[in-house]
């Protein structure tokens, strides 16, 4: 029996590795390619981040609930998985920034906390008259050319000041990302507004020309999710996987360079051969496998951060809001411990059986991470004197059940230069490891449809070539003959 010429192992079964494992097997089946592939995972069960429970008519995500539909990468694996019956989008509603123990509406027209509507913004208790007045000041400050890179909070501090940045645009921003906005690297992740800048004269022009009103027809939310949960994703792909091409509970021990390809030596006392390698793990342990071979830069500056998830079920009549909305979030100087909390039974009303309330809470902050680290009992204890403390919010009794996630170190930083250490990075592995490749969270995007994209992308490199090395050799072949 012929074995084929080319082995992929991908490495780590997050929605990086599960994204490159579909599509290669879809590839690998669609034009016949002479290639396997196996997915290793070390914990006992695949999608990383991505884990939902479903229970008494609850689906509760433990990591990420939605993506944003704009980005097209999500919503398409999902169809092509033939989910899109499964699609639904959030409703649509106020969302809240906490300040001194109220909760403040995001004024109409904002985006990412810009204002492209001024009457809103002026009558806003988010700001002080003179935080206001800085604000505005971007409408006559010259833009400035950016040299290299900069911090998304140096970037905006010098258009809006600092009231403004630390009320309203870090809150916004440090919910995604792993640091804080002053180490924040602009080129990684919000490289589109110092563009916008040069163009426009001013953020808030820029927000104004640039941004789609919406209609009264569009009554959904920009945000996308599963009716049963994220973990369909997840279910979907592995039961669309040959079930010998998957390998959970399985680690790297070692990782050898032969003369063509590589080794593999597995912790269940397998051994690999591969001619390809993609390496979906964080980035610290693929810089651990590898180092034999090449000392790869450590991740940007920061450690990763940490992150716990708060699930508190109530009786509906437990909980009551006396604003209309989704949620809020809570700025980094606040007095209180959570960073942000959804109402899921309005934000997402399938995720929550008729006549209950279900919130979902974080904790965790860059460099502040301490509480992720306490008991589950001292978390919940916390979350609900955070709550009891907003006087929007009334919430009597216990919750019905709890429920408390970690993610520890899970979070990539994205520091200042980040776009420079990855191309650093991956053209080290270039030059040392021909075909190894590295994908992921800690690369180039930290959003579920991000790293589906660069899963996609790795499939595109690895098939392009495969097909252009089978095309050489065929015609090494013709020419011999």
């Amino acid at each position: 029996m012929s074995r084929p010429k080319h082995h992929v192992a991908i490495v780590g079964g997050g929605i990086t590795g599960l994204t490159v494992a579909y599509y290669l097997h879809r590839e690998i089946e669609a034009k016949r390619l002479p290639m396997k592939f196996t997915l290793i995972e070390s914990s006992s069960r695949l999608g990383g981040k991505i884990d939902t429970i479903r229970r008494d008519g609850y689906v509760i995500e433990k990591g990420p609930d939605s993506f944003l539909e704009r980005k097209r990468h999500a919503t398409q694996l999902a169809m092509d998985l033939g989910l899109e019956g499964e699609l639904v989008n959030n409703e649509t509603g106020q969302a809240f920034i906490y300040h001194e123990r109220d909760l403040h509406p995001i004024p109409e027209g904002s985006v990412m906390g810009m204002p492209t509507k001024i009457e809103p913004f002026l009558q806003s208790g988010l700001l002080s008259v003179s935080g206001k007045a800085r604000a505005l000041e971007d409408l006559l400050l010259p833009p400035e050319e950016m040299p290299g890179d900069l911090s998304v909070g140096d970037f905006f501090r010098r258009r809006f000041g600092d009231e403004m940045v630390d009320r309203v645009i870090e809150p916004l921003i440090s919910g995604v990302y792993g640091n804080p906005i002053d180490h924040l690297s602009l080129l990684a992740t919000f490289p589109q507004y110092h563009r916008l800048l040069m163009e426009h004269g001013s953020l808030i022009k820029a927000m104004r020309n640039t941004r789609t009103p919406r209609t009264s027809k569009r009554k959904k939310g920009m945000f996308q999710t599963l009716r049963s949960g994220l973990g369909t994703l997840v279910e979907r792909i592995e039961a669309s996987l040959p079930a010998a091409c998957v390998r959970k509970n399985t680690e790297i021990i070692h990782f050898t360079k032969l003369d063509e390809g590589y080794r593999l030596a597995l912790s269940d006392g397998g051994t690999i051969e591969a001619s390809h390698v993609v390496f979906t793990t964080p980035h610290p342990v693929t810089r651990r496998l590898l180092r034999p071979y090449l000392d790869l830069p450590p991740i940007d500056m920061s450690e990763p951060t940490s992150v716990a998830t708060v699930a508190l079920a109530f009786p509906k009549e437990q909980v009551r809001v006396s604003v209309q909305g989704t949620g809020f979030i809570v700025p980094r100087q606040a007095d209180l411990s959570i960073t942000a909390c959804t109402w899921l039974h309005q934000k997402w009303p399938h995720t929550t059986p008729e006549g209950k309330a279900l919130l979902r809470c974080f904790v965790g902050r860059p460099q502040t991470d301490e509480i992720v680290h306490r008991s589950d009992e001292e978390i919940i204890q916390t979350v609900l004197a955070d709550l009891r403390r907003i006087r929007a919010m009334d919430i009597s009794g216990e919750p019905e059940f709890t429920f408390v996630h970690r993610f520890t170190a899970s979070r990539p930083p994205y520091e200042v230069g980040h776009p420079y250490w990855v191309e650093r990075t991956m053209g080290q592995v270039r030059e040392a490891l021909p075909n190894v490749l590295l994908s992921g969270s800690f690369y180039r995007g930290v959003g579920l449809p991000d790293c589906i994209q660069q899963g996609k992308e790795v499939v595109a490199e690895l098939v392009d070539g495969i097909v252009t090395s089978e095309a050489t050799d065929c015609q090494t072949f013709i020419s011999l003959y």
